[in-house]
């Protein structure tokens, strides 16, 4: 019997066709407005709901952004005021014209929430029904107390823009004028001595004497002085929002790492003070290795871990193996029913599943978009030997395009420690290729040095994958080691050609194959 013909397979139907299209729109970062997200874990969403200060942890395209957006809109419907910030708009902004773009976005974001989503009426379907897909569980807020609101926000909002706009420690010379004023009584006329005619004169003939003093004061301006003197307006701004809403406030700060590494803790820090006894919370998303979100200092700056705030971490890696395969597959599956598509195994052969889960490292943008990509390619080669699905040999090509817009983001995300991460990844990527020969490689547990944490930032960028948490070397007693995976893109159309190892460490017996000395990678070996 001849094999089916390309023309006839389904790789060329429209329902695909529906079904790449989902993937593309799925594949991108989300608004407010009806988003898409599937917990990795259960009770992550109603953690980023909780009155409680979060940082949301994940590399790019984990789901950050997808689940404060679900948290965002939730919330909405509740009729809890919010604002969503994108930090990425503030990329290279210094300090502290920052925080006062980020102050101002804020405050416009709530401005937003109360001339819209805090008075809209449930029968509006246009609003409610188009943009969250559903009615608010609680009636509209009293009109005069938000227009009240709306009024001193703007005001705020005016004044900071102001702030912004002027020139920090310019010259500033204020004139102050003071008046003072005297009473004189002119003497009685005509030598009156009785006390009626001397009251008479007196009412008559009494006077004012004002005299006027001016002083001038010379000052520099400060945009820092500025925002702290104006704390405690803005910690009674949202003590009456939340005396208008009856409840909390959520301000979502999305792409934390954008901000300059230096400014991040300053503008956490000046956040988390104003939410303090205000009943706002923060959501802050980021990436771990990107940021600095607490500060040692005298008084320390920022918010700390455990006690100030607590973490929520998206990143699913390939240690976890199994885990991370069924995320992914019911996130493909999710996307898939909206166009009713619900059997994918009849478009994706088994050994492209495992692939598409190696090449994307556990990330789920990754993993949309390189199955996307992958439905090309396969419909490209026009069946052939490889079949009417897509195959393991589809996802390696589809990696290795995929390699360039990982490097457009390394450029993009990493301003000026970008040569440092560059020369970074091309030392392992020689390691990994040209000496040990292998995808993988193992860094000694616990360093904390310059080159063990460009490492981090390399898994953070996705170019490293985490395999194993915890490796022992056979001959290097009482050491451990955590094991790397190159990513896929960069070997796996040259694999055979190079004669490269791939250590299969996801299957049971392939941890015992990562225990080889030669697989061990020091950052400042000579030549490295």
């Amino acid at each position: 019997m001849s094999k089916p013909k390309l023309v006839d397979s389904i790789l060329t139907s429209k329902a695909v066709d529906r079904l790449t299209i989902a993937v593309e729109e799925s594949a991108r970062a989300a608004n407010i407005q009806n988003p898409r997200f599937v917990e990795p874990a259960q009770g992550t969403l109603n953690r980023a709901k909780a009155k409680r200060h979060h940082i949301v942890f994940g590399r790019r395209g984990s789901g950050k952004t997808s689940l404060l957006a679900k948290a965002a809109a939730d919330l909405t419907v509740e009729r809890r005021p919010i604002a969503f910030v994108n930090l990425e708009t503030f990329k290279g902004h210094s300090y502290p014209d920052v925080l006062l773009s980020v102050l101002i976005e804020s405050l416009g974001g709530f401005e937003y929430w109360f001339a819209t989503a805090a008075t809209a009426p449930a029968s509006k379907a246009s609003f409610w029904r188009k943009l969250f897909g559903t009615k608010p569980s609680r009636g509209p807020l009293d009109a005069r107390g938000v227009e009240k609101l709306l009024t001193r926000i703007r005001a705020q909002r005016e004044e900071l823009r102001s702030q912004l706009h002027a020139t920090d420690h310019a010259e500033i010379q204020r004139t102050i004028e003071q008046a003072s004023r005297q009473d004189a009584t002119m003497g009685a006329k005509g030598g009156a001595t009785t006390p009626v005619a001397a009251a008479e004169v007196s009412a008559s003939e009494s006077s004012t004497v004002e005299k006027r003093q001016q002083s001038t004061e010379h000052a520099k301006r400060s945009k820092i002085d500025f925002l702290h003197r104006h704390l405690i307006d803005y910690q009674d701004l949202f003590r009456e929002i939340a005396q208008v809403s009856d409840g909390d406030a959520f301000l979502f700060l999305d792409d934390l790492y954008h901000i300059r590494r230096a400014d991040q803790a300053d503008v956490i820090d000046y956040f988390h003070r104003i939410a303090k006894n205000t009943r706002l919370w923060l959501k802050i998303g980021t990436i771990r290795h990107r940021t600095e979100w607490y500060r040692h200092s005298d008084p320390p700056t920022g918010v700390k871990l455990g006690d100030d705030a607590d973490d929520i971490d998206l990143d699913l890696t390939l240690e976890k193996y199994r885990l991370t395969k069924n995320f992914l597959m019911s996130v493909l599956r999710h996307i898939g029913d909206t166009v009713q598509f619900s059997d994918l195994s009849e478009l994706l052969a088994p050994t492209a599943v495992d692939r598409l889960v190696l090449a994307s490292g556990g990330v789920a943008r990754d993993f949309l978009s390189l199955f996307r990509r992958s439905i090309f390619i396969a419909r490209e080669r026009g069946g052939g030997a490889r079949g009417p699905k897509v195959v393991a040999q589809d996802i390696n090509q589809a990696a290795g395009e995929h390699d360039e817009s990982k490097r457009d983001e390394l450029k993009r995300d990493t301003l000026e420690e970008r040569e440092q991460v560059e020369q970074a990844f091309d030392r392992v990527r020689s390691f990994c290729l040209e000496t040990a020969n292998a995808n993988c490689l193992l860094l000694e547990k616990d360093r904390t040095d310059a080159g063990a944490r460009l490492i981090e930032e390399l898994v953070d960028l996705r170019l490293l994958h985490l395999a194993r948490s915890r490796v022992t070397v056979s001959g290097r007693k009482g050491k451990i080691y955590v094991a790397y995976m190159l990513d896929l893109g960069q070997y796996a159309g040259e694999r055979k050609r190079r004669g490269l190892e791939l250590i299969e460490f996801w299957h049971p017996d392939g941890t015992d194959k990562l225990r080889r000395a030669s697989l061990v990678y020091d950052p400042w070996q000579p030549g490295r």
